[in-house]
């Protein structure tokens, strides 16, 4: 996977060895802190992360930038949007 210089600036939340709805409830807090247009990685290793976190980001307000199966799980790049989550 190449990463742009954008996505290396973003943070790494690892919330591997989570079940739903553990992961979405635990970006949710954590980008609620951030100021709008930050990005955060999400590592996870729940297979149902893959529905979950982009229907959070839907949900939310927050951009899905990028997605990618890595080894024992996913990796999600978000984006905070300008509106409360």
């Amino acid at each position: 996977m190449l990463e742009n210089k954008d996505s290396k600036r973003a943070s790494v939340y690892d919330l591997k060895g989570l079940n739903c709805p553990l992961p979405v409830l635990k970006a949710k807090k954590r980008l609620a802190g951030m100021q709008a247009g930050s990005r955060l990685w999400l590592e996870t290793t729940d297979p149902l992360a893959v529905i979950d976190i982009p229907a959070f980001c839907s949900d939310s307000g927050h951009r899905l930038v990028e997605t990618a199966a890595v080894s024992g799980g996913h990796r999600f790049l978000v984006e905070r949007g300008e509106q409360q989550s």
